[in-house]
């Protein structure tokens, strides 16, 4: 019999949890070890970041769902990982032992990188629940004293979608708050365009992002670096495309939002040899460690290098799609090696997102992620609003029922009107 441990209960580790029972059957454990007792629909922050959702619409408690699906559940903290002796520790102390680690923690956020930035210092975040239902504390009393705002991305991030959401969902809704007239909104990225989302663009992404920021009246700064954040200032130094600074800001906020660049969770980078230096783990065409054959790694913790070099650093993005097709991939290679078989299954790593704006939507697909590509589509509509409205609902039933993958492929996919190229 063997034991996998799956470390990380987010959009990366439940469906892991449950695929790896449906591929392995009865007669193999399946631990999932997650830092809280909910799954947390993280695509739905920006909603509660404005009071358009409330944290009990947007997670399901785990236990009742795992237990059905005989997937026993530790809900603590990984503090260690022995990859030598494949064992893992929690906080309480407790030492775990497994045959097979996936791990897909996501990122630990990197907001010591720049002074004053992050919910403990004078920005908001959309990151994590927690941060989005600090971000609607301070926006209701924003709201008694409206400003300027400032939205944006930090040097090096890798996830830029939830910004221009943010961007764009605030606008609608200081709109129907009728307040839009009194605050000026500024969209700072690392991006060298509007619309690269650390993907080199899709289609005319450049085009259709610039447009929808100019009927909203937003202005930006792009190659843009955040030098520092003091109560009500943000200093940003925007370079050329030498690389060199340009111009320096000092913008002005009553009310901030940036994401922070990432690094990999401490117990994860703590490996010797599993990680890059920035504690992304390194995995091979098989969701494979190189180094520890029997750990595999899906989602925002997995080291992708960026798409292209940039002026000022962005990273490439892991859309809900890409780590669906990880973790398939993953599933289907431990599956294969515990009955004696090669690991031979490899994901598509396509970038697929639907953006929500509020009263609107963008929707990108880019197949694969990396130019040139086979596939390269963008659109904007309401429909795309309504269809993200709808995909939240759908996924959390799912995660209740413990039918999580392929979500993407049948619902995402099906809105869009696209198949995949085989």
């Amino acid at each position: 019999m063997a034991h996998v441990i799956v470390l990380g209960a987010g959009i990366g580790g439940v469906p892991s949890a449950y695929e790896l029972r449906k591929h392995l059957g009865k007669q193999h454990r399946i631990t999932l070890v997650g830092s809280n007792p909910y799954f947390e629909f993280t695509p739905s922050n920006p909603w509660i970041a404005v009071g358009w959702r409330s944290r009990e619409d947007t997670r399901v408690e785990m236990a009742g769902p795992l237990a059905k699906h005989d997937i026993q559940w530790v809900t603590q903290l990984a503090t260690a990982i022995d990859a030598e002796h494949s064992s893992l520790t929690v906080a309480d102390g407790t030492v775990l032992n497994y045959d097979y680690l996936v791990i897909t923690t996501g990122p630990k956020l990197a907001f010591d990188e720049i002074p004053g930035l992050g919910p403990d210092g004078h920005t908001q975040s959309v990151c994590t629940h927690t941060h989005a239902a600090a971000a609607w504390e301070r926006y209701q009393e924003f709201l008694k004293n409206p400003g300027p705002i400032v939205v944006g991305a930090a040097a090096a991030a890798s996830c830029f979608g939830p910004a221009y959401e943010f961007a764009m969902i605030l606008d609608a809704d200081l709109r129907k708050r009728k307040l839009r007239d009194r605050v000026p909104m500024t969209f700072v990225t690392s991006e060298p365009y509007i619309g690269h989302m650390g993907l080199g663009g899709v289609g005319d992404s450049k085009g259709l992002m610039e447009s929808e920021l100019r009927q909203r009246h937003i202005k930006w700064i792009t190659n843009a670096k955040i030098l520092g954040v003091t109560p009500g200032q943000m200093q940003v130094a925007e370079h050329g495309e030498d690389g060199a600074i340009k111009k320096e800001h000092q913008l002005p906020f009553a009310y901030s939002m940036v994401i922070p660049a990432f690094r990999g969770v401490d117990p994860v980078a703590a490996v010797p040899g599993l990680c890059n230096p920035r504690g992304f783990v390194i995995i091979d065409a098989h969701q494979r460690s190189p180094k520890y054959r029997n750990i595999f790694s899906a989602g925002v913790c997995v080291a992708i290098p960026p798409v292209e070099v940039t002026p000022v650093p962005t990273g490439a993005p892991k859309t809900g799609y890409m780590i669906e097709s990880m973790v398939t991939a993953l599933c289907s290679n431990i599956a294969a090696e515990i009955q004696g078989k090669p690991a031979e299954a490899r994901a598509t790593w396509n970038a697929i997102c639907l953006a929500d704006f509020g009263d609107t939507g963008a929707a990108f697909v880019a197949l694969p992620q990396i130019p040139p590509r086979n596939v390269t589509w963008a659109k904007v509509g309401k429909w795309v609003h309504l269809a993200k409205v709808a995909f939240e609902k759908y996924f959390l039933r799912k995660v209740r029922t413990g039918n999580v993958a392929p979500v993407y492929e049948k619902y995402v996919l099906k809105a869009l009107g696209i198949e995949l190229l085989k």
